[in-house]
């Protein structure tokens, strides 16, 4: 379905971890995962590039509650939210022991590395090939981006995560995936930092109730009160307006 102008595939976290191992072991062209929430929808009104990167997706999951509500709204309902860090869990739990190997790229300064701890001590089979977290600016600095494009091709991962923020993870993929030969790739977000626990997230009953945006504004409202309290509300109003025109699908 359509959301606010952006295409999001109607499926179920264990449909998307599904797609995305079977993909790293099909042998097809390299693709990437997009992971829409109100933030990215209201950036991408703004953005070419990142509407580019959006464009080449090979898939779309709705990574914010509000896109779950909103299809609901729109006489679509999407079956459930799928959040980023949920999806990153959820591919290490079903690569595990398959021989897919992993790298984990970007994140605050050791967030990778315990990431990579949390996930290998919870899948024992899991094949972690590598994490890097580059300095802040890397993308444009020559040097950097060739460093960290030959450490991602020597641990030659099936599945790439990428947790740079929006829209930056989003634009290098498009930009380096399929140079770098990795058949998955996906922009994670904060994923590294919750996974690692740099970042807390919040209680299960909280996802559960779609709260968590909450916690999270509460965690860090320095940095998140302009998403939410800006962005929220041009994706409120696109929403509305899609509502009005009736255009679901």
């Amino acid at each position: 379905m359509t959301i606010a102008g952006v295409p999001v595939d109607v499926l179920t976290r264990e449909d998307a971890a599904a797609w995305v191992v079977q993909r790293a072991l099909a042998g097809e062209p390299p693709g990437y995962v997009v992971t829409p929430n109100a933030h990215h929808v209201a950036l991408l009104r703004d953005s070419e590039r990142f509407r580019g990167a959006y464009a080449g997706a090979a898939l779309s999951v709705p990574d914010g509650v509000s896109l779950v509500w909103a299809s609901r709204l729109l006489g679509v309902p999407l079956p459930e939210r799928v959040a980023g860090v949920d999806l990153f869990e959820d591919v290490c739990a079903a690569a595990a022991g398959t021989g897919i190997r992993i790298f984990l790229l970007g994140g605050r300064r050791g967030a990778a590395d315990g990431a990579a701890r949390v996930m290998h001590g919870l899948y024992p089979g899991l094949e972690i090939a590598g994490t890097c977290c580059p300095p802040h600016g890397f993308e444009r600095d020559p040097a950097e981006r060739e460093r960290v494009a030959r450490a991602i091709r020597a641990a030659a991962p099936h599945v790439l995560f990428v947790a740079l923020g929006a829209p930056k993870q989003e634009v290098w993929l498009q930009e380096n995936l399929a140079a770098l030969g990795v058949p998955v790739g996906l922009g994670v977000g904060a994923a590294f930092d919750l996974v690692s626990g740099q970042v807390p997230r919040a209680p299960r009953w909280m996802r559960g109730a779609g709260l968590e945006w909450l916690f999270r504004l509460a965690v860090e409202p320095r940095r998140l009160w302009k998403r939410y309290a800006v962005t929220n509300t041009r994706f409120v109003a696109l929403v509305l307006r899609q509502r009005i025109r009736g255009r679901g699908e």
